[in-house]
């Protein structure tokens, strides 16, 4: 009675979504242990005046930011990728 909303069909760039998508996991786990790390082991360094915020304050931003990059890029790049391998019989006519 009811098919499918939409006709997916065979994903040739996956492994390559796949791994940008790790390299970007392990990128922003690297700036966030970095954060933790300071945190830890120095707090006084966290509470360090950076004109009128502190350093945790503004690195809590740059991590806020970094994120919105790398899911910008991730998806720039994918995008990119599923066109560029996309085989030509697969293409839809509009």
């Amino acid at each position: 009675m009811h098919g499918p909303s939409t006709d997916w069909k065979k994903d040739y760039s996956s492994p390559l979504k796949e791994l940008f998508g790790k390299w970007f996991f392990i990128l922003y786990t690297i700036v966030y242990a970095g954060f933790i790390i300071i945190s830890v082991v120095s707090p006084s360094l966290m509470a360090t005046d950076v004109g009128s915020i502190n350093v945790a304050i503004s690195y809590g931003f740059l991590l806020i930011i970094i994120a919105i990059v790398l899911a910008f890029a991730y998806n720039h790049f994918c995008t990119r990728a599923e066109e560029m391998m996309q085989p030509e019989d697969d293409e839809e006519v509009i």
